[in-house]
């Protein structure tokens, strides 16, 4: 008898909205997702959006995550800085702190942090902001998971801490050879076709690996997986990974 796939968190990164400009339909990922990451002021969001988003996400029973950043509204965390450990530690402490508190005024509570974007892919192998997020992590009581890419330098580092952290896989994103996202620069680095979304969220999910852009296959052991509500058709994307998913026996439920 065959075995069936591990339960898989379906992550998206939403709230990312600033005053009155929206990005996404937070809602319709909301209907499909297991987990919300929350931009908590970084790169997007703010007070509003953080409320509407945590309340949301209360209503439909997912997870959220702090989905922490760069100060780098104007690049939407997009760009790496040289930012100080002590300066990014500050950062990521009053990122999640703040959507804690909103999180408990709309009767729940954050589950883990996630960073974003150029933060994300910093924390894969600079060493100095890796430490800093783990130590962040610490100062907020060691008690939050981290999201974060298998092989990344953040795993070990918060593994040694003592921190929890989850694996994660991207089903609309291109892999290069060496297991790190293809740059949103090259052209084919974000997958906008649904087959292709859904049969690489499926590969991941029951393989647990993952074809690279020149051919060859990555191992991905990952238990999460992102999608973006930013990518043209995100929703659709979504619910074509949503569907297939389910149609081949996977269970879908938060990883934290």
């Amino acid at each position: 008898m065959t075995a069936l796939p591990a339960p898989l968190d379906l992550n998206a990164d939403l709230g990312e909205g600033y005053g009155d400009w929206s990005m996404g339909d937070d809602a319709a990922m909301l209907d499909v997702v297991t987990t919300a990451n929350v931009a908590c002021g970084g790169h997007a969001g703010g007070p509003g959006t953080m409320r509407a988003a945590t309340r949301a996400a209360a209503d439909r029973s997912v997870v959220i995550t702090a989905h922490v950043a760069y100060p780098d509204l104007q690049g939407f965390g997009r760009r790496f800085l040289d930012i100080a450990p002590a300066d990014l530690v500050d950062q990521v402490v009053v990122q999640v702190g703040g959507l804690q508190a909103m999180a408990r005024a709309a009767g729940t509570t954050v589950r883990g942090v996630k960073p974003h974007g150029a933060l994300y892919s910093a924390i894969a192998h600079h060493e100095g902001q890796a430490g800093a997020v783990v130590q962040a992590l610490t100062e907020l009581g060691g008690d939050l998971p981290l999201v974060a890419a298998p092989g990344a330098v953040v795993v070990d580092l918060a593994q040694k801490a003592g921190i929890d952290v989850v694996l994660e896989g991207f089903a609309d994103r291109a892999y290069l050879r060496d297991g790190t996202l293809m740059p949103r620069s090259r052209v084919g680095a974000v997958l906008t076709d649904p087959e292709a979304v859904a049969a690489q969220a499926l590969q991941i999910a029951t393989e647990q690996r993952v074809r690279a852009d020149d051919g060859s296959w990555i191992a991905l052991p990952a238990r999460s997986l992102c999608l973006h509500g930013d990518t043209p058709g995100g929703v659709e994307l979504a619910r074509a990974v949503r569907s297939t998913l389910e149609g081949a026996g996977v269970l879908l439920e938060a990883a934290l």
